[in-house]
């Protein structure tokens, strides 16, 4: 009987006061920067800030590389794009060591066939065959155009149409079928009790009743559960939610997708401003909160290479400075920790610290289309957080710093915590900082006269050991340290935080400039000119289209846009595409660059071509020498009368004077050299 009581809880879709926090551990195409290895490797530094990474799923596919969303085998095959069976079993393994839950992503909507449209793969496992059947499959599959192959073909398919909207990408399973459900079932087992999972994120739940997510669910009995019902309707995604019960339980969360959709405008659209972060969502109800996963960005909005998608556009690091300290559960999409590392370490601090759970309550303060200000309650205190214009006169002047106290300031967010918090505080997060890092230390007191105790050398704070110092000093750490500060009340030193710091020296390695020939002029006529670059290990650039580009410099009498790369080790490369900034427009891929390149834009197909002139541009001039050949002779006074006439392209070297122009001084000066005059 003591076993009943924790299964039901955990059967009921999400635990109802948690306050972990979760990362997306993958985006669109990562198959080398998130690889089982990769993320295995980073377990000790998320295990510090996060309690479940979502990866992508995990079993072979039917493409040889994919992200999982057209899976192909359920029980017998996980080698996948992003490693080996055997890896993936020991990333999850080390995660759970380390107190992190692997939540794996299930797509069950459809699935792969293995050689025409209605053969599934037949697998054995722990001694049982598994395999979906044609007649697994929704009668009004593709638009209809399945059974009019099954039915060509000698095949026939389920009865029944399908529950949800319909996808023709893969065959769409027939969910009302007991075999569906069976091999289902089994899977779901499967990826909790040996391969170890926590938890499911459902791919595509619109696709099929949500009333099999709660007999799934209630089935597997998962800690965790998120549907992805990509919706922007609160109300919508709510009577999916309420689809789920089971015994009048709901049994999964569900992403946000109406706060996401409203992140998204705040800053996409000028006409709404920061006010209209108040719309309705999920984690803004006081019944669904529980059940909302919250997320700024994810592998299907974020702009892609290939692709606009639908990108928030600015303002990334406050989105998700507002959704760390709300309630719901925060999903971090692992490019926004990769670039906003630091930032994102400091408000799950914070989070952690005031105890803010998935339930929450919090209450708008003020807004308009400057700003947007909030105080949630956690567990453990009162949190105020301001995004926008955090400089916004009537907002500042509106706060009582003797209430209120600034512990963070980032770009375009603050976070103020309640003078009754009573608690030590340090505004920058354990990490990595290059050369030295300058740290804030604040006393979150009703004392306006508290005083704060800290140490560097990682032993404990007293009233005896430590130096005293008061609310707002700085402290700049130069060598790797162990920060330790407390709260000295009436000769006790109370609540000590630690901070761990490691310090890198500043890059002082060899560079790589790559050079393109201005594109804004004829016959090209770019209005931006953008750098998209990544390496083997992912994005350099956080997400396309990279970085605008306006450094340009002129050589050899052409004007060149550059931009200059670190390149750490001999063996390093790194890979760029030109663009115009927009989701058309941009050249092919260009690998392998570890030194300086030049290049020009050449013939425009489907992409651009591009022409390296490294050589050209690099190689020692000879004044006179238009054709390149090392000899100043009759033939470059040929090559300048030719360019004058227009029979051939002008070249930087037909300029021998220097003035701009290519014309009968030029053949002059070419003569003048050849007789030695010159």
């Amino acid at each position: 009987m003591g076993l009943a009581l924790p299964l039901m809880l955990l059967a009921q879709g999400w635990p109802t006061g948690y306050g972990g926090v979760m990362l997306q551990g993958f985006y669109w195409d990562s198959y080398s920067a998130t690889k089982w290895t990769r993320l295995t490797a980073q377990a000790d530094e998320l295990a510090q800030y996060f309690d479940l990474v979502w990866i992508p799923q995990s079993a072979r596919a039917k493409n040889s590389t994919s992200m999982g969303y057209d899976p192909l085998y359920w029980f017998t095959n996980y080698n996948s794009s992003f490693g080996t069976e055997a890896e993936l079993r020991t990333m999850i393994t080390t995660f759970k060591q380390k107190g992190i839950g692997t939540i794996g992503d299930v797509v069950v909507n459809h699935r792969g066939n293995v050689s025409s449209w209605v053969d599934f793969p037949k697998e054995t496992y722990n001694g049982v065959t598994y395999q979906l059947l044609s007649t697994d499959i929704c009668k009004n599959d593709d638009g209809g155009a399945t059974l009019t192959w099954a039915t060509n073909n000698g095949y026939e398919l389920s009865a029944n149409n399908d529950t949800g909207e319909g996808w023709d990408g893969m065959r769409d399973l027939d969910h009302k079928s007991e075999n569906v459900q069976t091999n289902v079932k089994a899977y779901l087992s499967m990826l909790l009790n040996d391969l170890g999972y926590t938890g499911f994120r459902y791919d595509m739940v619109k696709g099929f009743s949500s009333s099999y997510i709660g007999m799934y669910n209630s089935e597997a009995q998962p800690e965790f559960s998120v549907g992805e019902y990509w919706d922007g309707n609160a109300s919508t995604v709510q009577n999916w939610l309420n689809g789920t019960k089971v015994d009048g339980k709901i049994r999964s969360a569900a992403f946000d997708f109406p706060f996401r959709y409203t992140a998204r405008d705040v800053v996409n659209n000028a006409s709404k401003g920061w006010t209209a972060l108040g719309g309705t969502s999920l984690m803004s109800s006081t019944t669904y909160r529980r059940y909302a996963v919250t997320f700024i960005e994810n592998h299907d909005t974020e702009r892609r290479s290939n692709a606009a998608q639908d990108p928030i556009l600015a303002d990334t690091l406050a989105l998700n400075a507002f959704m760390m300290v709300m309630p719901g559960t925060p999903c971090v999409f692992l490019k926004h920790w990769i670039d906003c590392k630091q930032d994102i370490k400091g408000m799950i601090d914070v989070r952690k610290a005031m105890g803010i759970k998935n339930t929450s309550s919090f209450i708008p303060y003020r807004s308009n289309k400057e700003y947007y200000a909030s105080i949630t309650t956690g567990s453990d205190g009162r949190l105020m957080v301001v995004v926008g214009n955090t400089n916004h006169a009537n907002i500042l002047a509106d706060i009582d710093t003797e209430s209120w106290i600034q512990v963070v300031d980032g770009y375009h967010y603050r976070y103020y915590m309640a003078s009754s918090n009573e608690t030590p505080w340090v505004d920058k997060a354990s990490g990595e900082y290059e050369g030295s890092v300058t740290v804030r230390l604040t006393a979150v007191s009703d004392n306006p006269e508290a005083q704060l105790v800290y140490t560097i050398d990682g032993s404990e704070p007293t009233a005896g050991n430590g130096t005293l110092c008061a609310s707002g000093s700085t402290l700049t750490i130069s060598d790797a340290t162990t920060l330790k500060v407390g709260l000295l009340d009436g000769g006790t030193v109370t609540k000590v935080i630690t901070r761990e710091y490691t310090i890198a020296k500043p890059y002082d390695g060899p560079t790589a400039t790559i050079y393109l020939k201005d594109p804004t002029v004829d016959p090209h006529n770019w209005t931006s000119v953008y750098f998209y670059a990544w390496d083997s290990t992912g994005d350099i650039d956080d997400q396309w289209p990279g970085v605008k580009v306006t450094a340009d410099t002129t050589i050899r009498g052409s004007k060149f846009y550059y931009r200059t790369f670190r390149v750490p080790t001999s063996t390093y490369k790194f890979n760029v595409i030109f663009n115009k900034g927009g989701s058309t427009g941009q050249t092919v891929d260009i690998m392998g660059l570890n030194s300086d390149h030049y290049y020009e834009l050449s013939s425009t197909t489907n992409k651009y071509t591009v022409k390296d002139i490294t050589d050209e541009m690099t190689r020692d001039w000879i004044a006179g020498d238009v054709t390149g050949d090392g000899n100043v002779d009759i033939s470059d006074v040929n090559a300048v009368i030719n360019i004058m006439l227009g029979k051939i392209q002008a070249v930087d070297a037909a300029d021998v004077t220097g003035d701009g122009n290519v014309d009968i001084g030029d053949v002059n000066a070419v003569i003048n050299i050849m007789l030695g005059k010159n």
